[in-house]
């Protein structure tokens, strides 16, 4: 608790009122963790015809990878680079290599293992994320990166896409996976002691305040080690976007995502990790809502709403 600050929320040191990554991430190894995005080249099954066509409707031709440095070079080339580009921010950071682009676990065990192996191996990561859907996540993939994680001391965190619980908006948006996927998703990660993250996002079509609430409780009580909120982008290389360019439909505005944003922190755990509170696509990319662009001024906007509630995360969690 920051007493100077007159914090009540306890894994804060700041006038932070939920509980950062940051503040975890340094509790836990002393200094900054930055995530160093990578693109490992995999595709996912509502893409490739496994499951669905298309991708999930909100997602960009580079799989949410936008961003990342040297995509197209190897991992390994790609892991340096990014790196040093995090440390002329952060110059003293540690890595945690994440594998970002679409789903990291859709390929055969042995082919995860080439893969993953070198960066355990790496003594310049000191971490692993690996992003993927709850349907590409198998028992015999928790035990193989359980043994791994143990063997060379690397926490290793399974990121999901959980969006959304409601049947309707999973239709819509492509998704083809379910609420039970997730379950079977976190489940493993417990049961193996892998960190896992569920991904949520505010503003989907046709959904109302209630509906991304009910979303929020149904992750609080598969209880991940964290979660990431994000609002809907809408992205000129996604199916999505160009939807929206022919006819738009209404998105949320930054006050009603902040008042949402709030709502949900309240209901979550206070010790599961909040990684981010909004998100921002590539300007040159983004169609709308434009506001998402100042992703700072949403954050502080979400402190200011908590302050002036009085509240923090979990406060209505019994």
């Amino acid at each position: 608790m920051n007493q100077i600050l007159d914090n009540p929320f306890p894994y804060s040191d700041t006038n932070k009122r939920y509980h950062t990554f940051s503040y975890a991430m340094k509790k836990k190894y002393g200094k900054k963790l930055a995530k160093i995005p990578l693109n490992a080249g995999f595709t996912c099954p509502n893409r490739d015809g496994s499951k669905a066509y298309g991708g999930c409707r909100f997602c960009s031709s580079e799989g949410s990878g936008d961003t990342i440095l040297c995509a197209g070079e190897d991992l390994k080339t790609q892991y340096e680079t990014n790196l040093e580009r995090a440390r002329q921010k952060w110059p003293k950071a540690i890595g945690m290599a994440y594998f970002q682009s679409f789903s990291n676990t859709y390929a055969p065990l042995e082919e995860l293992k080439k893969i993953y192996t070198p960066f355990y191996e790496n003594p310049e990561v000191s971490a692993i994320s690996i992003a993927t859907r709850t349907d590409c996540f198998t028992q015999k993939m928790a035990e193989w990166f359980s043994q791994m994680q143990a063997k060379y001391n690397k926490q290793t965190w399974l990121e999901f896409g959980l969006q959304s619980i409601h049947p309707a908006t999973v239709q819509a948006m492509n998704f083809a996976h379910t609420p039970q996927d997730a379950f079977q998703a976190t489940s493993l990660c417990h049961k193996y002691g892998l960190a896992c993250c569920l991904h949520l996002i505010n503003g989907l079509p046709g959904e109302s305040k209630e509906d991304m609430l009910q979303t929020a409780r149904f992750a609080a009580k598969l209880h991940p080690d964290a979660i990431k909120i994000h609002m809907l982008h809408l992205l000129d290389n996604s199916a999505l976007g160009q939807a929206y360019r022919k006819a738009p439909f209404p998105l949320l505005t930054q006050e009603e995502y902040v008042e949402i944003v709030c709502d949900q922190l309240e209901i979550l755990p206070p010790e599961i990790i909040i990684e981010r509170v909004t998100g921002d696509g590539l300007a040159s990319d983004l169609i709308a809502p434009l506001w998402t662009m100042k992703k700072t001024i949403t954050a502080n906007e979400i402190d200011k709403q908590l302050l002036a509630r009085d509240s923090w995360q979990g406060k209505f969690v019994s």
